[in-house]
């Protein structure tokens, strides 16, 4: 059976949104897990998801405060199916991701992250799947805003860039 992940990242609700996107919200009631990676800013956004999400996974990043620290770990580990998967708001610079998080993150299958904005989708050395969903409401330097779709089935990981208007 095939387990329905959303993942996203750097929301910054209400410094950068006012709110979530409908279009993510709608992503949250139809996935199996939400995963944010961090950058929440604000208390009611992860109450929020908490409330819609069937189950909630998330981690605070290098813009949280005590409030969300206090409720989120730096790094969060679950399993799905036959993919182990972690998750952590900062990975470092781009030069060398896939080796240094190899060695960061040994036996994990599938590593989410967020932090620069930037979508990412790279396989590291180990065959460890690394993705960064974008963000879902601060684009900087990138023609939209984004989220990802991933679907696990057994051990095979099917992401897909979303992209939101």
């Amino acid at each position: 059976m095939t387990t329905s992940l959303l993942l996203i990242a750097d929301t910054h609700v209400p410094a950068r949104a006012r709110q979530l996107p409908h279009a993510v919200l709608s992503a949250v009631d139809d996935a199996d897990i939400v995963v944010h990676a961090g950058d929440w800013i604000d208390v009611a956004t992860l109450d929020l998801l908490e409330s819609r999400a069937r189950l909630l996974v998330g981690v605070y990043g290098n813009n949280d405060g005590p409030p969300l620290r206090d409720r989120l770990p730096e790094i969060a580990r679950f399993t799905v199916d036959e993919v182990d998967v972690a998750v952590v708001h900062e990975t470092g610079q781009k030069q060398r991701r896939e080796e240094r998080m190899d060695a960061d993150f040994p036996g994990v299958d599938l590593l989410v992250f967020g932090h620069s904005h930037i979508p990412w989708d790279t396989v590291a050395p180990s065959g460890m799947r690394l993705l960064n969903p974008g963000s879902p409401t601060d684009r900087r330097r990138q023609p939209v805003c984004t989220m990802m779709t991933v679907a696990i089935d057994g051990s095979r990981i099917d992401a897909t860039l979303v992209p939101i208007a």
